[in-house]
């Protein structure tokens, strides 16, 4: 092991918090305070507080927290998914993309952990590293979540935290097992992909190259892990071009991958019973889980 690698493996096991700490109350069993930008290996430059610009939509986030939902011990499957919220890099839908979809996870035996994630104003390495150190938590490659730790540990993300996710399994140092995508942004294509989740993500830093590189149908290899992908036909704010460059990208590699695109619903229905398809990605998405854990 070299010098530099072991002092960042020493880095990320001091730099999360070792306690539950309070917060929000989502019905989460724990709190897990991850890091800020003062102890994370990057900050965001987010200086000024975190806000609720309406109910349960945070933004301005600077601090990374990880809220945890056991799985009910009589259905427990061994899964754990960390969960990204999406909310287009500005802000996070933590209700309907968030501890929602961790009370029902839990409820059918996965454990499930929200993540809390930076806003990264310009930084994408920021949400990037929030990501896998949650991965790192879940898994028990580092302190604070032993009660938790899953023998396999996927990351599940909506829109731009479908972004988040399919970077991780992408461009992440710590791979999930396995990504849920739930109308994910892939592309930076003009006229493709959700321009406004890219300016976020990159800021100043917005340019052709980076376009090509954070357009994440790019970056597939053969280590990319199995993928889920859900989605609506009529999505205008996310086009399904996305999700489908995504999923040719993970064939073209021999990745294992299933595709479901329903009818309608637009963009962002998440847990909402308002979907008419609620019952149908349900039933699809615990099937596909089921199939991962023979």
């Amino acid at each position: 092991m070299n010098r530099s690698f072991r002092f960042l493996a020493t880095f990320l096991l001091m730099s999360t918090s070792l306690s539950t700490v309070s917060a929000q109350n989502y019905g989460q069993t724990a709190t897990i305070r991850i890091w800020d930008n003062a102890s994370a290996p990057h900050s965001n430059g987010i200086t000024t507080p975190e806000e609720e610009p309406e109910p349960y939509r945070l933004a301005n986030i600077s601090t990374a927290e990880l809220y945890l939902y056991p799985a009910k011990e009589s259905k427990a499957t061994g899964q754990g998914v960390v969960i990204c919220p999406g909310g287009g890099y500005s802000r996070l839908a933590i209700d309907h993309e968030g501890f929602q979809i961790a009370q029902w996870l839990a409820e059918n035996g996965i454990t499930a952990a929200v993540l809390k994630y930076r806003m990264p104003n310009g930084h994408p390495e920021v949400p990037l590293e929030d990501a896998e150190q949650a991965l790192r938590l879940l898994r028990g490659d580092v302190p604070g979540a032993e009660a938790y730790v899953c023998p396999k540990v996927g990351i599940m993300g909506f829109s731009a935290g479908g972004h988040l996710a399919a970077m991780a399994s992408t461009m992440g140092a710590v791979r999930p097992d396995f990504s849920l995508l739930f109308y994910p942004v892939i592309t930076a294509e003009k006229g493709k992909g959700h321009q406004g989740s890219f300016n976020a993500l990159l800021g100043a830093r917005r340019n052709a190259e980076n376009d090509a590189r954070y357009s994440l149908e790019n970056r597939v290899t053969e280590q990319t892990p199995p993928a889920l992908l859900l989605l609506s036909d009529d999505d205008k704010g996310v086009p399904p071009i996305n999700s489908l460059r995504y999923y040719n990208a993970l064939k073209e590699h021999g990745i294992e991958a299933s595709l479901h695109i329903y009818p309608e619903g637009g963009h962002g229905w998440g847990f909402y019973d308002s979907f008419r398809y609620k019952a149908a990605w349900q039933a699809a998405l615990l099937d596909w889980m089921r199939r991962l854990a023979e």
